[in-house]
C-alpha cells in the first residue's frame, strides 16, 4: 500500500467531468487544445511533493460517509487539498489533437484523475481519464504479471510454482529478523516472543525468518515481538 505506483494513463482534453473520467457527466467544455511544447513545460510544475484535491468521486470519508456517496447523492462534496509525490512525469505520446498518453511515477495516495484535472487546468482547458492502467505496485511490475485466463489454464499447483512469485517477495522491503528454531515454534503457535537482547523500536514490523525461510510477520511492542501473520511455507 505504501509502495511507490507507476501508471499510464490518457488525457482527454475539451471536456471536463463529474467523475474526472469517462464515467461521469460533461460538467465543462473547451475548445482549447495545447500544443505539445506546451504539455512539456507545464509537467515541472507538477513533478515533486505537490499539493492535490481528491476527485469529489473518490473512497475518501468526510464525517463517517464515503466522498462518492455523497457525490452520488447530489450533495456539494469538499475535500482539502493534500501534499503527494510526483516522482516522474511524462508525456509519451499524443495520438490526435483531443488525447495525450503520460506515464506517472508517484507514492501513496495520488489521484491520477486529479492529476490530469489540473494538468487540463493548467494548460487552459480542461479535461478527463480516458484511460488508466497501473503498470507497477512496489517490487512487481506489469511485465512480470500473469493473466488470469492463463493462471485458471495452469491450474495444478506444480504448474504455478514456475510462474508464481514468492510470498516473500511482497515482503522484501521489510527488514528481517533472525530466529532460533524455539523462538520460531512460539511464533507458529501465535505467541510472543521475548527480545532479551537488541530489542526492536515499539511498533515496527518485521520479517522473522529462520534459516532464510520466512515464519511470520512481526511486530514489537518495544520488548516483545508479536505475530501479525503467520506464514506455512
Amino acid at each position: 500500500m505504501d509502495g511507490r505506483k507507476e501508471y499510464r494513463f490518457t488525457l482527454r482534453f475539451g471536456e471536463a467531468r463529474s467523475t474526472e473520467d469517462a464515467e461521469g457527466e460533461v460538467t465543462a467544455t473547451s475548445d482549447a487544445r495545447p500544443a505539445d511544447e506546451a504539455i512539456r513545460a507545464a509537467l515541472a510544475a507538477f513533478v515533486g511533493e505537490i499539493e492535490q484535491t481528491p476527485p469529489a468521486y473518490s473512497a475518501l470519508k468526510i464525517d463517517g460517509e464515503r466522498a462518492y456517496d455523497l457525490a452520488r447523492a447530489g450533495e456539494v462534496v469538499n475535500l482539502k487539498p493534500r501534499k503527494v509525490m510526483i516522482e516522474r512525469l511524462e508525456l509519451v505520446s499524443r495520438p490526435d489533437r483531443d488525447h495525450a498518453d503520460f506515464v506517472v511515477g508517484c507514492g501513496k495516495g495520488t489521484y491520477i484523475r486529479s492529476l490530469g484535472r489540473d494538468l487540463a487546468l493548467a494548460l487552459g482547458t480542461v479535461g478527463h481519464l480516458s484511460a488508466l492502467r497501473r503498470t507497477a505496485a512496489g517490487p512487481f511490475r506489469e511485465g512480470a504479471a500473469i493473466s488470469l485466463s492463463k493462471l485458471e489454464a495452469l491450474g495444478h499447483i506444480p504448474a504455478l510454482l514456475g510462474v508464481l512469485a514468492p510470498v516473500a517477495t511482497a515482503l522484501d522491503d521489510i527488514p528481517a529478523l533472525a530466529l532460533t528454531e524455539a523462538q520460531a515454534d512460539r511464533l507458529r503457535q501465535g505467541q510472543p516472543v521475548l527480545l532479551t537482547q537488541d530489542a526492536l523500536p515499539s511498533g515496527a514490523l518485521v520479517r522473522a525468518e529462520l534459516g532464510g525461510k520466512l515464519v511470520a510477520l512481526v511486530q514489537s511492542d518495544g520488548t516483545s515481538i508479536k505475530p501479525v501473520r503467520v506464514f506455512n511455507l
